[in-house]
């Protein structure tokens, strides 16, 4: 099965990304983690480059370069993973960037969309749980040097927020809204409450 996890920096996506996956390797199952932009080595240089506190870029290329990154994890580690069995557990996948460019960059759902399904052939999550929290209390669990993204303030939070609720509407099937207020460990239980069909 292929999971993905959602979310504000601060959310507590990356958490629960683990959790499962510890869950699944304790289930005896082979379980890859991966995390956006990064898990290759051309993604962890995109990256470096896309957070980089201080660097300006336009929107149009910090979508190509969020989507170069993950057009090598699809090809390089995702798919492989997929088609000898195993399950792969995603921090951030193609929503990341619906939400974050295409409706709060304000660069168009649609084209974005289509940007990544041509990158990624089609890939899609078969499970997306959407970790919410609110942006303040997502801006106040956020530690050390902000990247360049969590640099831009609470207003873009707002908007990247919205954006994901507008995905949660449109892709009920998919995504999973998954409250953040609760302890890791019930969070937990709920996201495997919600996974055991795809087991």
């Amino acid at each position: 099965m292929f999971v993905t996890f959602e979310g504000l920096d601060g959310s507590g996506k990356s958490t629960q990304a683990s959790l499962l996956r510890d869950h699944l390797v304790s289930l005896g199952r082979e379980a890859v983690l991966t995390r956006e932009p990064g898990g290759t080595p051309l993604g962890e240089e995109l990256r470096e480059l896309v957070l980089r506190p201080g660097l300006e870029m336009t929107a149009w290329s910090e979508a190509a370069l969020f989507t170069a990154a993950r057009a090598e994890l699809v090809d390089r580690v995702i798919r492989p993973a997929l088609e000898r069995g195993a399950d792969v557990v995603g921090d951030r996948y193609i929503d990341s960037s619906l939400a974050y460019q295409g409706i709060a960059r304000e660069l168009g759902l649609d084209r974005i969309l289509e940007l990544n399904l041509q990158a990624t052939r089609g890939l899609l999550p078969d499970r997306t749980f959407l970790v919410l929290v609110e942006p303040e209390e997502a801006a106040r669990r956020q530690a050390g040097v902000p990247d360049r993204i969590e640099g831009e303030g609470i207003g873009f939070l707002r908007k990247v927020d919205a954006g994901y609720r507008e995905l949660a509407a449109l892709f009920p099937r998919r995504m999973i809204q998954v409250d953040a207020s609760g302890s890791p460990e019930n969070i937990a239980k709920i996201v495997l409450g919600q996974v055991r069909d795809l087991l």
